[in-house]
C-alpha cells in the first residue's frame, strides 16, 4: 500500500528512511506547538484550544501534502503571520480574533483560486527578488522585537520609545540562556535544538519555582472555544482589504519560496519542472482554509522540512509521519500549558536571526532595488506591522523605478499591488 501511494522505489527510498526523515522534520518544527498558543492566546483566544488547533492544523496540512503532492514537507501554522494576526490585526488594529480568523479563511480561498487559475505564477514572477528577500528579513525583525519584548529584554520608554529591560530579573536571564543554548545546539547540528531549548528553560523555570509543573500527558483539551468561530461577515468591510492582501502576499511568497527551496534539495524540481509546484501549493492553500476553521493562523510549508530531506526523505511518507506525530502531540497539553513566554521567546529570536540571512540576496548596488527593500524590512518592526512594511516597499519600488525612467522594468503585478496599498492609505485609514 505504501509503495502504491508514495512510489518509494521510484524515489530510491524505503519505509525506514522515510520514517526517520519524518521524525527528524517533526523534531525541528515541533516548537510551534508551544510557540503558537503563546502568541495567539495574547488575543484572548483559549490557549488550550489553540494548542489543539495547532496540532490538528499541522497534522491535517502535512497529511494533505503527503497524499495530494507526495512531497516530504511538513506543514504547520507559520511564524510571522501568527504574529501579524495577534499583534497587528488584533492588538494594534483592534479587530476581534474571530474577524482575524475570517481574514485567514478568505486569504486561503484567494490563494486557492490563484493557484488553480495560475495567477499565482504571474504574481510571483512580478515581485522582484530584492523585495521577496526583504519581506522575509522584515518578518524576522518583526519577530525579533516581539521576542525581545516578551522576554523583558526590551521594554517601552516614554522618551526613547524602547530601552533595555532589567537583565537581573529571572525572565530576561532565562531567555538569554535559552537563546545561547538553542544557538549552540544548532551550531553543533543537534536535531530539535529549538525544541530542546524551550523544554530546558521550562524545566529550569520549574526547578526555580517560577512556574508550576502541570504534568506532561492528558487527554486533549476541547477545541470548541476556537472551532468554527471565524467571523467571515465581519471581514467583509473596506478596512480589511489590506489585511487580506498582506495575508495572501506573505502566504504566496512564503509557501512558494519554501517549497522550491526544500524540493530542490530533495531533487523533486529543477528549472525545467516549475509546473510541479501546482499540487504542493494546492495542499498549502487547502491547509490554510482548514486551519482557519479549526482556530489558528495561516498554515504553511516549513523550511525545517529540509532537515528531513537531509535525512533521506523523498516522498509524502515523510510528511505522513510528521502528521501522525503532530496527532500524538495532542496528548502533551499540560506540558504546553506550563511553558512560560520567556521560554518561547528565545525560539522566536533565533528563528528571526535565521530569517535575516535573506538580506544577502538584495542588490545593494542599485538604489532603486536596495531602498525599497530596506524600507520594507525596517518598517515592519518600527511600525509594528508587516502590512506597513509591504506597503512601504511596494509603493517606493514603483515610485523610484518610475522616477528614474525605468518604469518599464516594473511588472504589472507590482503596479496593481502598489495601487491597492495607495488606495488603502488614501481612502481607508485606520
Amino acid at each position: 500500500m505504501l509503495e502504491r501511494l508514495f512510489k518509494l522505489r521510484e524515489h530510491a527510498t524505503s519505509v525506514r528512511t522515510e520514517a526517520i526523515a519524518g521524525f527528524t522534520t517533526f523534531l525541528t518544527m515541533s516548537y510551534i506547538i508551544f510557540v503558537n498558543p503563546d502568541i495567539l492566546s495574547s488575543t484572548g483566544m483559549d490557549r488550550n484550544a489553540v494548542f489543539v488547533a495547532t496540532c490538528l492544523a499541522a497534522a491535517l496540512g502535512s497529511l494533505i501534502m503527503a497524499l495530494l503532492a507526495n512531497w516530504p514537507i511538513g506543514m504547520a501554522p507559520g511564524m510571522g503571520l501568527n504574529a501579524f494576526f495577534a499583534f497587528t490585526v488584533v492588538g494594534a488594529m483592534g479587530y476581534t480574533w474571530q474577524q482575524a480568523l475570517g481574514a485567514v479563511f478568505i486569504s486561503g480561498i484567494i490563494f486557492l483560486i490563484l493557484t488553480v487559475t495560475k495567477v499565482r505564477s504571474w504574481l510571483i514572477a512580478g515581485i522582484p527578488r530584492s523585495l521577496r528577500s526583504a519581506i522575509a528579513a522584515g518578518i524576522g525583525l518583526f519577530l525579533a522585537i516581539i521576542a525581545l519584548s516578551s522576554a523583558g529584554i526590551v521594554v517601552d520608554h516614554p522618551a526613547t520609545k524602547v530601552t533595555l529591560g532589567d537583565l537581573r530579573e529571572p525572565g530576561p536571564l532565562l531567555a538569554i540562556l535559552g537563546f545561547f543554548l538553542i544557538a549552540a545546539l544548532d551550531a553543533m547540528r543537534v536535531r530539535g535544538a529549538i525544541l530542546i531549548g524551550i523544554l530546558a528553560i521550562t524545566a529550569l523555570s520549574m526547578l526555580l519555582g517560577l512556574t508550576q509543573f502541570q504534568g506532561v500527558f492528558s487527554a486533549p483539551p476541547s477545541l470548541a472555544p476556537t472551532f468554527m468561530q471565524l467571523d467571515i461577515m465581519g471581514v467583509l468591510q473596506t478596512g480589511f482589504l489590506h489585511v487580506i492582501l498582506v495575508f495572501v502576499l506573505v502566504e504566496v511568497f512564503d509557501a512558494t519560496g519554501t517549497l522550491i527551496g526544500v524540493a530542490k534539495r530533495a531533487g523533486l524540481v529543477d528549472d525545467k519542472q516549475p509546473a510541479r509546484l501546482g499540487r504542493p501549493l494546492l495542499a498549502d492553500s487547502s491547509a490554510i482554509v482548514a486551519g482557519s476553521m479549526l482556530g489558528t493562523s495561516s498554515t504553511t510549508a516549513y523550511v525545517e522540512s529540509a532537515s528531513g530531506v537531509q535525512a533521506g526523505g523523498r516522498t509524502g511518507l515523510t510528511a505522513l509521519v510528521v502528521a501522525l506525530l503532530f496527532l500524538a502531540a495532542l496528548f502533551v497539553s499540560p506540558l504546553a500549558a506550563s511553558v512560560p513566554a520567556y521560554a518561547t521567546a528565545p525560539a522566536l529570536l533565533y528563528v528571526a536571526g535565521l530569517m535575516m540571512r535573506e538580506l544577502i540576496d538584495i542588490d545593494w548596488n542599485d538604489v532603486t532595488e536596495a531602498t525599497p527593500a530596506a524600507l520594507t524590512a525596517l518598517a515592519m518592526p518600527f511600525t509594528y506591522s508587516i502590512a506597513n512594511g509591504l506597503a512601504f516597499g511596494f509603493i517606493s519600488y514603483v515610485v523610484l523605478k518610475a522616477a528614474t525612467g525605468r518604469a518599464r522594468q516594473v511588472h504589472p503585478a507590482m503596479w496593481l499591488v502598489a495601487g491597492l496599498f495607495v488606495v488603502r492609505y488614501a481612502f481607508f485609514p485606520e
